[in-house]
């Protein structure tokens, strides 16, 4: 688990610094593993935009881009996937030392043309797991600006989490115990309900309350997708996790502010105005989840799934399904905020091959008592963000 401090004093009111942090964590039972100083080794890196992206002469794989950097325009080859005219990223010059490979920039052709940098992704700047293509950031971004400022680049702290303290997967879990050793005053903001303007659309059925005994949800119209405000990327990006879109994002936020997993599906992707928790059927529940992957869960899985509960659409606590994902085209979400039973959750996970983070934070236990204000939450952060 990790957290930055800046992220920590929206919950608790404190002049320590990061390391009177650290030490009060381990006082508190706490094993802090590690402080990362990201700061240092961003120096050297800054926004770039690409002004155009070809294919390479000599490898299909590979792109050759014009980039707009704080060093004038370079050509840069690049063989991340959405690579693309118009895209706001990070650039590495000649020289750079690059983190997350553990090499130093030079000079040199790649199949015959000579790359002057590099395009850089989350994992190769050691601010997310992600390596599967380049940073995508916001378009209001200026060139030349450092990536340090950029991403907030602050201390974080690292540290582990005993399986008999769930509440500690949430950065208002840790200040509380902060504040009760003396290091501040608790600050966690109220949340306050939402009213709703009309009749849910969708109801919920729950045929499996050993698995699910506690469901709820809510339906937001006219919601606005696509990348998040800055501060919100910011506060994933320096935890290791990569910013997808706003809802999305506001999922994974509640999920380490709060330790309260949530699922969101666009609406339009539901089959029938039912919402049906289950228990698996084996083959005839093949599911393709959001890691790519196909699932037949069988009776000890909980599943969500709808058109009258023919379809699976989602593992429950563990994962959801492509077929109900929202995108930048979503207008109507359905938003699901629940309580799995964690035996069976964490049993799911063995049994499926899945270790998701709500699996990881289910199977361990989730407060009972969070559902609804998790819902609450999740809907106010997606009026003010998606709205």
């Amino acid at each position: 688990m990790k957290f930055t401090l800046s992220w920590l004093k929206a919950h608790l009111d404190t002049e320590a610094q990061v390391d009177q942090v650290a030490e009060a964590m381990t006082m508190a039972g706490l094993e802090v593993e590690e402080v990362h100083d990201p700061i240092a080794a961003l120096a050297p890196f800054t926004v770039a935009r690409i002004v155009s992206a070809e294919r390479h002469p000599n490898a299909d794989r590979l792109q050759v881009c014009q980039v707009e950097t704080v060093d004038g325009m370079k050509e840069i080859v690049c063989g991340a996937p959405n690579a693309r005219a118009g895209l706001t990223t990070i650039y590495a010059p000649i020289g750079a030392y690059v983190p997350g490979l553990g090499v130093t920039l030079i000079e040199k052709p790649v199949r015959g043309v000579v790359s002057n940098g590099m395009l850089c992704s989350g994992a190769e700047l050691e601010l997310a797991d992600d390596s599967d293509g380049i940073l995508e950031l916001s378009d209001d971004l200026q060139v030349g600006a450092p990536a340090a400022g950029v991403f907030g680049a602050e201390p974080v702290i690292d540290f582990e989490v005993t399986p008999n303290r769930p509440d500690w997967l949430g950065v208002a879990g840790i200040a509380r115990d902060l504040a009760a050793a003396g290091l501040g005053k608790l600050t966690t903001p109220e949340i306050t309900p939402v009213a709703g303007a009309f009749d849910s659309p969708v109801s919920v059925t729950l045929e499996a309350p050993e698995l699910c005994p506690v469901f709820a949800g809510r339906v937001i119209r006219g919601v606005r997708n696509g990348p998040s405000p800055e501060w919100l990327q910011q506060r994933l990006t320096a935890i290791g996790l990569r910013p997808i879109n706003r809802l999305v994002d506001i999922t994974n936020l509640i999920s380490y502010d709060r330790a309260r997993p949530l699922h969101v599906y666009d609406l339009a992707s539901l089959s029938g105005d039912q919402i049906v928790v289950r228990a698996g059927r084996g083959e005839a529940d093949q599911i393709e989840a959001l890691d790519g992957k196909t699932y037949a869960p069988g009776a000890a899985d909980c599943v969500i799934s709808d058109a009258g509960g023919q379809r699976a659409i989602g593992l429950g606590g563990v994962m959801g399904g492509v077929s109900t994902g929202c995108s930048d085209e979503t207008v109507d979400v359905f938003v699901e905020s629940a309580w799995f039973d964690p035996l069976a959750t964490a049993q799911t996970g063995r049994s499926l091959g899945i270790n998701s983070d709500a699996q990881y934070r289910f199977a361990r236990g989730v407060d009972t008592a969070s559902v609804v204000p998790g819902l609450e939450l999740a809907t106010q952060l997606i009026l003010d963000l998606c709205g």
